[in-house]
């Protein structure tokens, strides 16, 4: 049975993948010619208009490679991202353009603000093409990057090992794009009982993030004491978005950077990593975990780092 086959009807239907012809080889030195589906890596420009002095400012901010769909989500998580706008009624309205502001034939998502960004905000602009392996791409500095602190308060008091650590195996199942081409990364938001509110792919990871935060954004979800669910490694931007969106908790199934453990300590994130099933390494505010009914220090709470 093919991994097309085991899923969900309708999934395919996205303008997420594409075919390609391709040669399969296989020892001692048997080919076979055969489609494979790929995964969707277009660029899209993300632009912004506000008020100012009586007339409307646009500009765009970035040009970044991203697998169509959910465009409106990905800008809305990425303008959250930024630190342009906090809540939906910061965005008075968003259209999709076939050029952008300068005149150039690209797909444009333009997003109107409510109100203009603030006067130190106003500069930003990459004006680069961020590729699909890089939320950071094009930015002189890290300076103006909203990591602040995420309220003790806004993250659940106790969460099971067992339970963080099995969040990725429920990622899994919804992940369509990748079960077609294995070339896509994703991104959920679970609750404390281990229950996926949302997911999202995309072929690059901070994208997947961005279309998740817009998704919640745009649903009304509210993100203190979600969990952030990662198909891969953890990094420094990843970390970022998660501390601006105030969510307390990451879970990676990959191995997190050492700049993410960094962000993640100093905006007292609890860090997760490598989790497969029955296995959980916590590198940051391990104090949120709880062992549970797990092992022999039933209800033990782990000290934070």
């Amino acid at each position: 049975m093919t991994a097309k086959t085991r899923l969900p009807s309708g999934s395919e239907k996205t303008g997420a993948t594409r075919t390609a012809p391709s040669l399969h080889w296989s020892a001692p030195d048997f080919l076979t010619a055969k489609t494979e589906d790929l995964v969707v890596e277009a660029p899209l420009a993300i632009e912004i208009a506000y008020p100012r002095l009586g007339s409307e400012v646009r500009k765009v901010l970035a040009v970044t490679m991203r697998t169509p769909g959910h465009d409106a989500e990905l800008v809305l998580g990425f303008l959250r991202g930024e630190g342009l706008i906090t809540t939906l009624p910061d965005v008075v309205d968003g259209e999709a353009r076939d050029r952008n502001v300068r005149g150039e034939a690209i797909d444009t998502w333009c997003v109107r603000l409510a109100q203009p960004p603030r006067e130190d905000l106003q500069r930003l602009s990459r004006g680069l093409l961020t590729s699909s392996a890089c939320g950071l791409c094009g930015r002189p500095s890290l300076e103006g990057l909203p990591v602040p602190a995420v309220p003790r308060e806004a993250s659940a008091a106790s969460l099971a090992f067992a339970v963080v650590a099995a969040l990725p195996e429920t990622l899994r199942l919804h992940q369509p794009t990748f079960f077609v081409t294995g070339g896509s990364h994703a991104a959920a938001l679970c609750d404390a009982q281990g229950r996926l509110h949302l997911a999202r792919e995309d072929v690059g990871r901070h994208n997947a993030v961005d279309k998740l935060i817009g998704a919640a954004l745009q649903a009304g979800l509210p993100l203190p004491g979600l969990i952030l669910v990662l198909s891969g490694r953890a990094s420094f931007e990843l970390l970022q978005k998660a501390a601006a969106a105030g969510l307390g908790v990451v879970v990676a199934v990959g191995a997190p950077s050492s700049a993410a453990v960094d962000l993640a300590h100093a905006a007292g994130i609890t860090l997760g990593g490598f989790a497969r099933g029955h296995r959980l390494n916590v590198y940051t505010h391990a104090d949120r975990l709880a062992v549970g009914t797990v092992g022999s220090n039933s209800g033990q709470e782990v000290g934070s780092r």
